[in-house]
């Protein structure tokens, strides 16, 4: 039941957190912080009470088990509709990170949003909320129903409390995730439908559905529909187009939350719903796959340097990261899948830093155009020194997470395709040119337009240049040490993965055909 805690704690907070707002403007952000956090302790709760070693035990290979926690109640049981939760090490790693970058988010709007601070901070719970929902649902309409959960708050906070064209973003933003989800419920129907025929019984429980078999190309039809949906969400080339324009007019925790974790509900549904429960097709499908990977690791490098939006450059650097993840879910391997796991943290991380960032640039100068600033590290240094930081993370500084991701991605993927390998590591020195180009033209050089005004208090937003305070570096410290550590010492967070991995490798070794090289 404390999985259905965590999930109560934030759906509840929100809506505590709205009516807060009638009692004072600043309540309403305490009393989300508290909300997290006391869902993040219900987790860890969770988690300490279960028996030593358990985080780390293998799988059975018979079975392919490696749940920690499990609950399965009837709901709809007329229609095998079951009210089903579990937690794994994938599951934990993932809540985890959305709790946290949850506190993230609320402190860096702690003093950016004024209009219904309580709507504002409810959205921000009930999206974490889905998001959570997302990671531990394993009846597939639960799952359905958590992921329109987390799209409804994600698209308010865009429409309401974003930027000059809000509505547009926010509008694209819906109409890709309902098309994709639409795909993704019918795939839904067809696989408990097939189960019906197989079984006899209604069922849209995961380990129901596991092992069945499809006629002629009905199995890989079902599967696209599966895969659009999440890789939509990833975002890959070419689904892409309507990323930098939700992160350019969303506001700052919006932005953190739609990089930091509803990418990551993306690559999480394809590796532990479409390749299990699809694997002749994903077979089939994974050179497809595996070349979309390699175009959007390169694509969003190119795109990124030719911006001048700060935001933008994030958001597009994003499409070339989460492209990895790609490569190394269809690659398939120990290795790859690892590294697919690891850079879902880490790009979690460092992009949600660089979010931040760019909100309190756009809060300070009123602009998010890189040709209106420059010189800014005189005035700025410990915010300097943050972007620096989280821009060489993100273009792969060995000994930070980000590099540990991508060479277990790229070591991965070179069992299966080298040439491809020799691609995707291209990405690596596009990240290298568009980060530091970014460093340079934000940070280096003379004080120009927005930063000259801002720094001789002219202009029409007349206003002294203000460094990082105290709350900003706090969360920016947090981000920094676990970039440190998953880059120096990634063996624990490895060790919590590695069941996962096996187990999903030997549901799908099950079959005769299997998706890459299993090593």
């Amino acid at each position: 039941m404390s999985l259905v805690f965590l999930l109560l704690i934030l759906l509840l907070g929100g809506l505590l957190a709205w009516l807060a707002e009638r009692v004072s403007t600043e309540l309403p952000r305490w009393v989300a912080l508290a909300s997290i956090v006391t869902a993040l302790l219900v987790l860890l709760y969770s988690v300490s009470g279960l028996p030593a070693g358990s985080l780390q035990a293998l799988p059975d290979p018979t079975s392919g088990s490696s749940w920690l926690i499990h609950l399965q109640r009837d709901w709809m049981p007329r229609f095998g509709i079951g009210f089903e939760l579990a937690l794994d090490g994938l599951s934990l790693l993932l809540i985890v990170l959305t709790l946290v970058l949850g506190l993230i988010a609320v402190a860096s709007s702690w003093v950016e949003i004024e209009f219904k601070p309580g709507l504002f901070h409810a959205n921000i719970l009930w999206t974490l909320a889905g998001v959570s929902g997302v990671f531990l649902a394993l009846d597939l309409l639960l799952f359905f129903l958590f992921w329109e959960v987390m799209l409804i708050p994600m698209y308010l906070l865009i429409a309401i409390w974003g930027h000059e064209n809000k509505a547009y973003a926010a509008m694209k933003f819906f109409i890709f995730t309902q098309v994709s989800g639409l795909l993704m419920l019918l795939s839904i129907i067809a696989l408990a439908w097939q189960g019906y025929v197989a079984s006899g019984n209604f069922s849209f429980s995961y380990f129901a559905l596991l092992g069945l078999s499809f006629e002629g190309s009905l199995g890989f039809w079902v599967m696209l529909g599966f895969f659009l949906a999440f890789t939509v969400k990833l975002p890959a080339f070419p689904f892409h187009s309507w990323l930098p324009d939700a992160h350019t007019q969303a506001p700052t925790a919006g932005s953190v939350l739609l990089a930091g974790i509803l990418l990551k509900t993306g690559a999480y549904g394809l590796l532990r719903f479409c390749i299990p429960l699809f694997p002749e097709a994903s077979q089939q499908f994974a050179p497809v796959a595996l070349g979309l990977g390699a175009a959007g690791v390169i694509y969003g490098a190119v795109l990124a340097f030719a911006q001048t939006d700060f935001k933008r450059l994030v958001a597009y650097s994003s499409v070339s990261h989460m492209g990895f993840v790609l490569l190394g879910l269809y690659a398939w391997n120990t290795l790859a899948l690892q590294g697919a796991i690891v850079q879902m943290l880490a790009h979690g991380l460092s992009t949600a830093a660089l979010f931040m960032l760019a909100g309190a640039l756009q809060q300070r100068l009123h602009s998010r155009d890189m040709r209106q600033m420059g010189g800014l590290w005189q005035s700025m240094p410990r915010m300097g020194a943050c972007a620096l930081f989280f821009a060489v993370a993100s273009l792969g500084l060995p000994g930070l997470g980000n590099f540990v991701a991508e060479f277990l991605v790229l070591l991965g993927l070179f069992a299966v395709n080298p040439w491809l390998t020799a691609v995707a590591a291209l990405g690596l020195i596009s990240a290298a040119i568009y980060s530091l180009w970014m460093i340079q033209q934000t940070f280096q050089g003379a004080l120009q337009g927005s930063s000259a005004d801002a720094a001789s208090g002219s202009g029409e937003h007349p206003r002294l240049l203000q460094d990082f305070g105290g709350r900003e570096m706090t969360t920016m410290a947090a981000m920094m040490i676990a970039l440190l550590w998953l880059g120096l010492y990634p063996q624990p967070l490895l060790d919590l993965a590695l069941p996962v991995v096996e187990s999903l490798q030997a549901l799908v070794a099950a079959n005769p055909s299997i998706v890459g090289v299993i090593p």
